[in-house]
């Protein structure tokens, strides 16, 4: 199907390229318009391996939730979720535990609108209208209320959304509102892209992202800075590591894992 007989939700400029749809190109998918293939091809000109990235990204998360399940974590908060793929957040965890919850939190109407139409009849997954640096009013949303209880260990996905947001909003403060409002025994999962082995892709990169996400501020971190987001909590092996290390299913899949400078870590709250 074209862009010109898709039917975007009413209001949404396809001609401004987005975050979310242009991870949906990264990872082969279809709920994507030309601005978005244009900025993603602009990407991939600097650094073809994003696509790669944004498919260890997905495996992490698979990773991540497996664990996640195994010590007894019921309940995910996936914050700042992109389109739906393969292997969402619900289907992995109910796969081993068919009574996960899951809440899925966006702020863009092309994944809102998708997510709503894919979960509509499942009473136990919600979609709600949200973002990490709103802690208080994403915590307080009804429906996220009526999945989540708080009382119990829940676990805090955000492994796309901190990357693009810059130190002048305080993300690290959003977080730790987070943290701290959540039960002892809840697990904090994040990946963000660093640029510690990628130095000379950085500019180019943070001003292509900058032109989309209409800002002037630099987002660009390094592990060292990212390790700040895990603050009060207690890091689970390996630690905060390059994604393909981060328990890996296969061991040679942990071969060369610069070359996907994305880190990757789970931390769980010991201490109320």
């Amino acid at each position: 199907m074209s862009d010109a007989t898709r039917r975007p939700p009413a209001g949404l400029d396809t001609s401004v390229p987005n975050v979310a749809r242009m991870n949906d190109y990264f990872l082969g998918g279809k709920d994507n318009f030309a601005a978005d293939r244009r900025a993603a091809e602009e990407v991939l000109a600097i650094a073809p391996e994003i696509r790669t990235m944004a498919k260890e990204g997905q495996a992490f998360l698979g990773r991540a939730v497996r664990h996640l399940v195994e010590q007894g974590i019921t309940q995910f908060l996936t914050i700042g979720s992109g389109l739906p793929t393969q292997h969402n957040v619900h289907q992995v965890a109910r796969s081993l535990e068919p009574a996960a919850r899951v809440v899925y939190v966006a702020d863009d109407p092309v994944v809102l609108s998708h997510s709503l139409a894919l979960l509509a009849t499942d009473p136990r997954t919600a979609v709600v209208r949200g973002d990490v640096l709103h802690p208080d009013e994403l915590l307080a949303d009804p429906e996220l209320r009526r999945l989540i209880d708080l009382e119990r260990p829940v676990a805090l996905l955000i492994t796309s959304a901190l990357q693009f947001i810059p130190d002048e909003d305080d993300p690290f403060k959003s977080v730790a509102r987070l943290r701290d409002a959540v039960a002892v025994g809840s697990h904090l999962v994040i990946a963000h892209a660093v640029f510690d082995t990628r130095p000379e892709a950085a500019g180019p990169l943070v001003d292509i992202y900058r032109k989309v996400l209409g800002r002037s501020e630099d987002a660009s971190r390094t592990r060292t800075q990212v390790l700040r987001f895990f603050d009060g909590l207690e890091l689970v092996d390996p630690g905060l590591v390059y994604i393909r290390q981060w328990r890996p299913d296969n061991p040679l899949a942990a071969r060369r894992p610069e070359r996907t400078w994305t880190v990757a870590g789970v931390a769980r709250k010991t201490d109320a």
